[in-house]
């Protein structure tokens, strides 16, 4: 077999740098990035072949672990000295499906990077029932076009958006897909320390994010402070020895103490909307469509952005048709008094074989207040994450007899059916007494 032909790359004679124009400098910079984006193109051709000959079905024949390497990834790492992420996104370009073909044209042309083209591909996804590959292939093409004056981060972004757009009824499967892979992970160390590791999904990242954000943001240039009580705060932050880094864990590790010692008839997560949840009117008013986490990079589903409503730490903020913002009416989160109310009634989550306390559930609107529900004692019930996390996302929804009272409601699907309880024994009690008398 006959080597493979080379071809001659000029680089730049660097001894002399310090002494060429601005305009020399960068022209030179723009040069090598072109050779670079060329012979990536060409270890992106050489990853894919790696992942051809390292196929799953060859199995310890195969190219990958016949060199000692567990998969392709690791290989093409090995022998390129690439981080494994940049491994990934090698062999992710040097094998795209046939509907991204204008992204392998643009990549072996020089015109668009490794990174880029992977996150293309990995944003837009594979062909479903609701996007054909034809829409997928229009879309790659634009998307090739755009991206080669962004970053790969950017460049998945519009990629997510693009998707969302196409498959907006696959919005929810995407997000629950994200939620899946969340993951903590606390690892003792040899030295006593322990090592934190980790991956949170949107939503949780959001509400983390921010929670740590008002501790750090003066230390990262955030916004100054007239108030005098919050200017010193802000000038004590900037004069303590701790390290920004150290900062964020403290406060990390102090929030879970506050949380730790919640008293359990109170419920826990009372503090202003802080979390901004983006949508438009229309898809709230019919359930479709997509929701933004301010700050956060992939969508979330309707359903998401309606629960997350009911709970404390988040502010929706409804796009009109007309341009006008609505950043939500006073009353839509039920009140500390009426929290409290709530916890008395419930007792903790209100599904029958849920043990979950008050301070680990969300108040929730058993009539959409985005669809004129009440915030009221009356019309609310309390539910910890996973069964909120059922209702809003899984198409269940609540069903009660007529009248005020908290017996007789439960959840179903149409298929399955849970029963909601009051379970403070008190309130039990006087709806037996109100009933006998």
């Amino acid at each position: 077999m006959s080597a493979l032909a080379t071809t001659a790359i000029e680089v730049p004679d660097l001894s002399q740098v310090r002494h060429v124009s601005d305009a020399e400098l960068t022209a030179a910079l723009a040069r090598c990035a072109e050779a670079r984006r060329r012979v990536d193109a060409v270890l992106a051709g050489l990853a894919g072949e790696v992942e051809r000959r390292s196929a799953r079905e060859r199995g310890y024949d195969g190219l990958a672990q016949a060199s000692g390497a567990r998969t392709p990834d690791v290989l093409v790492s090995q022998l390129t000295g690439v981080s494994g992420a940049e491994a990934r996104a090698l062999v992710t370009a040097g094998t795209l499906a046939p509907w991204l073909g204008d992204v392998a044209t643009a990549v072996d042309a020089g015109a668009l990077s490794i990174g880029a083209a992977a996150a293309i591909s990995t944003g837009l996804g594979s062909p479903s029932e609701s996007v054909a590959a034809d829409d997928l292939q229009d879309a790659a093409r634009a998307l090739a076009l755009e991206a080669a004056t962004l970053p790969p981060e950017k460049a998945a972004r519009r990629a997510r958006e693009v998707r969302d757009a196409l498959d907006a009824a696959g919005v929810a499967e995407r997000e629950e897909s994200l939620r899946d892979r969340r993951f903590l992970r606390l690892t003792p160390q040899p030295d006593g320390m322990t090592r934190i590791f980790g991956m949170l999904d949107p939503e949780s990242a959001a509400l983390v994010a921010d929670a740590v954000d008002c501790v750090t943001a003066p230390r990262r240039g955030g916004p100054r402070f007239v108030d005098p009580d919050e200017l010193a705060r802000v000038e004590a932050l900037e004069r303590d020895p701790r390290t920004t880094e150290q900062l964020a864990v403290d406060a990390l590790v102090e929030m879970v103490r506050i949380a730790g010692a919640a008293d359990d008839d109170r419920v826990f997560g009372v503090r202003r909307p802080a979390v901004r949840v983006h949508v438009a009117a229309r898809d709230l008013a019919t359930g479709a469509g997509t929701a933004w986490l301010e700050g956060q990079t992939a969508s979330v589903s309707i359903a998401t952005a309606d629960r997350l409503a009911c709970a404390g730490g988040y502010q929706p903020v409804v796009f009109r048709p007309d341009g006008s913002l609505d950043v939500g009416r006073a009353q839509r989160l039920f009140t500390e008094k009426q929290r409290v109310a709530l916890a008395a009634v419930w007792g903790g989550c209100a599904v029958e074989t849920c043990d979950r306390p008050p301070s680990w559930t969300e108040a929730h609107h058993v009539d959409p207040w985005s669809r004129g529900g009440r915030t009221d004692v009356g019309d609310g019930v309390l539910l910890c994450r996973h069964h909120h996390l059922l209702l809003h996302n899984n198409g269940w929804r609540i069903t009660r007899p007529p009248g005020r009272g908290s017996t007789g409601w439960a959840m179903t699907d149409g298929i399955r059916t849970l029963r909601l309880e009051a379970k403070n024994p008190v309130h039990r009690r006087s709806v037996g007494e109100a009933r006998t008398r």
